[in-house]
């Protein structure tokens, strides 16, 4: 509803310039000559000049008042035609106050123009402007054919909407003239231009460089929330891929959420007593305004509410950072959840430094300093809570696809949560139940190695150096020591923050592991000894053969040992006779030369021509015969 406030004017046309009074008066002539009323518009302060008709008419828009003449106004708005105000009294009467007029006094004076028959620009930067304070007036062809209302609409629709600069800066200009621009649907083209132009865009360039895809990015993220949703809303409408979506909305974050790039420098802690911590986030952002915050906060909660669903809009980092400002400046419990669950299905992209969300006192919005005097066994620096629920949904999903037989993903997180686990054991105010809770999430048969729970069992040990025995025993007993590998056991074995019992079993199960792979060796061994005993077999029966082959052969010469003393014999007795030496001679170089044969590997040397007895001979065969042997 528009609103009319009738009050008495408080001006003075000879005093029009007083600087005392608070409201600029304006005057308006309406001469027969329509060349004189341009220069009649030029001052800051005062329009008058000698009047051929005087006013009739006062209109007071913001701080301005207008003295006008009523016909011009009437005949071509209806909204003032249909208010019965008495004529006013020339320098004196009552003042028409248009409440929240669209555009304010510097669109009503371009109205004016038009009113009286003045040429006027149309631009980009003032249609959407004189469209609203046209409807405002319902300056509509009933009045008059070519009324502000039919010539607004037809360049907006014409020129502005086919121009993606214009459509730009149209939707600009629309900010503040809420919730004119919304009712008359002009924000609602102007996103719907923009979504059209990039959708065709991405459609048409589907090998485009990553520069070429967002080059409307930078356009888009200038806006505010409430336009930027609608956006991306009838972009995402248009079939718009959700990782372009996701890029954007990264883009648009990083412009209007300054605090969210800023990374964890450290949590210096101080005044560690039993019941009271104090500590300071440290990020280099000043104190902000209420107002800022809840600004910040509207677009944090906005932002997650637009995040495709898809997994691989946006990255798990992005997410966290998201979740960080979310916990900053306490969005809805709602949106929180549903932020913690998405970020629970790409917890494998995830790194430590992601996770180590601050935890800050509640109320303190945006505030980056948290001082808390609490128990300490609450009073962590690093928000655990999140991080438990966190995993608690990616254990949920993980089971629920198990139930449906579905394909799990092959990723073991266990390494993530124990390089966590070595952070969070730094704080002093961690409590050993917290810390042993937290461990235990993980089921037994997804740490391969338990070389990581040792190292934060090692940190928390060395943080926490005043722990009894029995709750240094409680601690061990979260990790499988025979999960350790050999560099960890070594390092166990040296360790003198571990209880000794948790020694002797690390150096036990390393023995068991050792034995273990000693008797995995020995079937090996043993089919070794049996293709060593094959092999024996086949020696055993060549030597066989060749013992049989030389008793053989020492059976032959024994018969030529005979045969060669009975020749001897028979060369004695020859040997008297000294007649026909030479041809016994001659036959026995014959019979000896027979005698020269190397029968199976034995020699007979024929060194002399002199004959041997049988004794040299046996001596000579003797050390062939154990040579054999062997």
């Amino acid at each position: 509803m528009k609103s009319l406030q009738v009050g008495q004017a408080q001006q003075d046309y000879g005093s029009h310039t007083d600087g005392s009074d608070k409201v600029s008066d304006k005057s308006i002539l309406f001469p027969n000559k329509f060349i004189a009323i341009a220069d009649s518009f030029k001052g800051e302060h005062s329009w008058f000049i000698a009047p051929q008709i005087p006013t009739d008419f006062s209109i007071q828009v913001q701080e301005t008042t207008y003295n006008v003449h009523k016909y011009p106004l009437i005949s071509k708005c209806g909204y003032i035609g249909q208010l019965e105000i008495q004529p006013l009294i020339s320098n004196s009467g009552n003042v028409l106050k248009l409440e929240n007029f669209p555009g304010g006094s510097e669109t009503f004076e371009t109205i004016l123009k038009f009113c009286y028959g003045l040429p006027i620009d149309f631009s980009p930067d003032n249609i959407a402007a004189l469209r609203c304070a046209s409807e405002f007036l319902e300056m509509t062809e009933e009045l008059e054919d070519g009324n502000l209302i039919s010539k607004s609409e037809a360049f907006l629709t014409f020129v502005v909407l086919s121009s993606w600069k214009d459509t730009i800066t149209v939707l600009k200009s629309c900010e503040n003239l809420s919730p004119w621009a919304e009712n008359l649907q002009i924000v609602r083209r102007c996103c719907d231009s923009i979504a059209w132009k990039a959708s065709k865009d991405e459609l048409t360039s589907e090998d485009a460089t990553p520069n070429q895809e967002s080059w409307w990015f930078n356009d888009v993220a200038a806006f505010g929330i409430d336009h930027f949703m609608q956006i991306i809303s009838a972009i995402r409408a248009k079939g718009t891929k959700p990782e372009t979506i996701g890029k954007c909305i990264i883009q648009y974050a990083k412009g209007w959420l300054p605090g969210m790039e800023v990374e964890l420098e450290g949590l210096r802690g101080y005044g560690h007593e039993k019941c009271n911590l104090q500590f300071s986030i440290f990020s280099g952002k000043k104190k902000e305004s209420s107002g800022h915050s809840k600004e910040q906060k509207t677009i944090i909660e906005s932002l997650i509410s637009i995040i495709p669903p898809q997994q691989d809009a946006v990255s798990c980092k992005f997410m966290l950072q998201m979740l960080k400002m979310a916990m900053m400046y306490s969005v809805s419990p709602a949106l929180t959840t549903d932020l913690e669950k998405r970020v629970s299905l790409v917890l494998e992209d995830a790194e430590v430094s992601d996770l180590l969300i601050p935890r800050y006192q509640n109320g303190d919005q945006g505030k980056t300093v948290i001082s808390m005097t609490i128990s300490s066994e609450e009073c962590t620096m690093l928000d655990i809570d999140v991080v438990q629920r966190i995993v608690e949904y990616f254990l949920m999903h993980e089971q629920q696809q198990i139930q449906q037989q579905q394909k799990t993903r092959k990723f073991n997180i266990s390494r993530l949560l124990d390089n966590y686990l070595a952070e969070i054991a730094r704080d002093p105010n961690l409590s050993i139940t917290k810390f042993q809770v937290f461990a235990e999430f993980l089921p037994e048969n997804t740490r391969s190695y338990d070389d990581g729970l040792y190292r934060a069992i090692d940190t928390y040990l060395k943080t926490h150096a005043s722990l009894t025995e029995h709750d240094r025993k409680r601690l061990c007993k979260i990790m499988n020591c025979e999960k350790l590998s050999l560099d960890a056991c070594l390092h166990a074995a040296q360790n003198e923050r571990l209880p000794l019992r948790t020694v002797v079993q690390i150096l036990f199960s390393e023995q068991v592991k050792m034995r273990a792979a000693m008797h995995e060796k020995e079937p090996a061994q043993i089919g070794i000894q049996s293709e060593q005993e094959g092999n024996h077999t086949s020696a055993t029966m060549d030597i066989k053969a060749l013992k049989a082959e030389l008793e053989n052969v020492k059976s032959q010469m024994v018969e030529l040992q005979n045969d060669y003393c009975e020749l001897q014999q028979e060369y004695e007795k020859l040997s008297n006779k000294p007649k026909n030496s030479s041809g016994w001679s001659l036959n026995w170089r014959k019979i000896k030369n027979s005698l020269h044969t190397k029968p199976a590997g034995v020699e007979i040397g024929d060194r002399q021509d002199a004959p041997k007895s049988p004794n040299t001979i046996l001596r000579r065969l003797n050390p062939r015969r154990r040579l054999s042997m062997s």
